[in-house]
């Protein structure tokens, strides 16, 4: 899988991108996601999110994570829908905007480090990109159980 980064931080070390697209690719070959597919994630500050989470999604406060799932219809939208083997075009996921500065208070809060919550916070846009959601009970217990299962088989535990 393809995937490009976006550090509007310039906080996070070589480290820190490098452990995160193995666990993303470590997600993906969980997720049987095929080779030619596409993603980027962003890294910005609560300041640059919270413009997103206002324009976006009508919350006026900065978040962790979000993400833009391509394949997705927003309302009133038309499908863009490539037949896989008539396609040469990869097939794009979307895009993931992470807070650093939220992911390291979330990390404070929880007792656990920077990089587990910056991997939590990828995986969980990650999946999102992938369909699920957590916003009725079957669905959540349904995203949370396999974030887990990633982030535990990973190797990358509270």
């Amino acid at each position: 899988m393809d995937i490009s980064f976006i550090d509007e931080t310039d906080n996070l070390s070589k480290d820190n991108l490098e452990e995160v697209e193995n666990l993303l690719q470590f997600a993906a070959d969980f997720l049987k996601i095929t080779e030619d597919t596409e993603m980027s994630v962003t890294f910005m500050d609560n300041a640059g999110i919270q413009v997103i989470n206002r324009d976006y999604r009508g919350k006026d406060a900065p978040t962790d994570v979000i993400s833009f799932a391509l394949e997705e219809e927003g309302e009133d939208e038309l499908p863009i829908i490539f037949e896989e083997e008539d396609s040469a075009f990869p097939r794009n996921l979307g895009d993931i905007m992470i807070s650093t500065e939220r992911a390291s208070e979330q990390a404070s809060e929880y007792g656990h480090s920077f990089e587990r919550e910056l991997g939590f916070l990828a995986v969980h846009g990650f999946l999102h990109l992938n369909g699920y959601d957590h916003m009725e009970p079957d669905d959540e217990k349904e995203m949370f159980g396999l974030q887990k299962e990633i982030l535990d088989a990973y190797g990358l535990k509270r």
